[in-house]
């Protein structure tokens, strides 16, 4: 199914749920899912114990672990988004670790599975820029006739010192690469940054942002950095060797990195959902609709929408 990137408004941001809704004409919530798929940088590829940041279910559910059943894990999440959100449609969302990292024959099983369940009409798939091939690309694209198909690629900062610091185990370059051979095949793309990362401030985030604002994607996810247990970022809180943004700082931050975004862009998250039983810090990062509120408010105070300050 064709994307439509087109805005009829001015809204602060152009947000998922609106593009959703105007594309589908009803409620569609995204079901996250497990494929119990691992990553290059953890299994040895390229690494071991992933980024510094990452917690032992690969930023995701866990569900493979109880409900390895794609299928089970769908009609599950559906039952609870109806209920919650009175959602009709749904987006099947490959979530944990790496989702492109297996043979296209196990990813063609995978996905196929998701998209016979009824009601869902589409897929985002979650993965590094240095897990896609030709063939997965292919496999992908060749969904986009009957389906909404968005591939979500891990990005975090667009300063090498920095993806060398976090462990990311790709570059920059591998990023530009994936996102023009994806693009080739007309898949819409989300890239997803977080901002606080160790060693950047403000500088580094607007550089980011800059940056990103001269590549073809279509999507962008914006993370809060937070502290799981067990993770090298938790020893280096703990050390004294990096302090979390504060719930201000990040609301500002964010803001101004919107309002650098080109305007067709799709927002799809603006911060973090961590697990309360596994987050050390902030604490704030659990209070996710008034960040979001904050964030609202700071833009209308200060007269911000996303790409404003592209127009100066």
């Amino acid at each position: 199914m064709k994307a439509d990137f087109s805005m009829t408004d001015r809204p602060l941001y152009h947000t998922f749920g609106e593009y959703l809704y105007n594309l589908f004409g009803c409620r569609v919530q995204k079901v996250s899912l497990d494929a119990g798929l691992t990553c290059p940088n953890r299994d040895g590829r390229k690494g071991v114990g992933g980024c510094i940041y990452c917690d032992r279910r690969g930023s995701g559910t866990g569900n493979y672990s109880h409900t390895p059943s794609i299928r089970d894990q769908l009609q599950k999440g559906m039952a609870f988004l109806r209920r919650r959100y009175g959602a009709e449609k749904f987006i099947a969302y490959f979530q944990s670790f790496s989702n492109t990292y297996a043979s296209p024959a196990v990813l063609k099983g995978l996905y196929e599975e998701a998209l016979s369940v009824e009601g869902v009409v589409g897929l985002a798939v979650g993965t590094r820029p240095d897990c896609v091939t030709p063939k997965i690309l292919d496999l992908l694209a060749g969904f986009q006739e009957r389906y909404l198909v968005w591939l979500e690629y891990g990005l975090q900062s667009f300063v090498p010192l920095t993806l060398e610091r976090i462990n990311r185990g790709h570059t920059v370059e591998d990023f530009l690469k994936a996102v023009a051979e994806t693009r080739k095949r007309a898949i819409p793309v989300c890239v997803h940054v977080i901002l606080g990362l160790p060693g950047e401030g403000l500088k580094e985030c607007l550089y980011t942002a800059d940056r990103l604002g001269e590549v073809d994607i279509q999507g962008l996810k914006i993370h809060s950095l937070y502290i799981h247990r067990g993770t090298v970022l938790e020893k280096w809180y703990e050390e004294g060797k990096y302090r979390p943004l504060d719930q201000e700082e990040y609301v500002e931050w964010v803001c101004r990195f919107l309002e650098r975004c080109p305007p067709e862009w799709i927002i799809q998250r603006l911060t973090g959902d961590p697990d309360p039983k596994e987050l050390v810090a902030p604490l704030w990062a659990l209070k996710k609709q008034e960040t979001l509120q904050m964030i609202h408010n700071r833009l209308k105070e200060t007269g911000r929408y996303q790409g404003s300050a592209r127009e100066r």
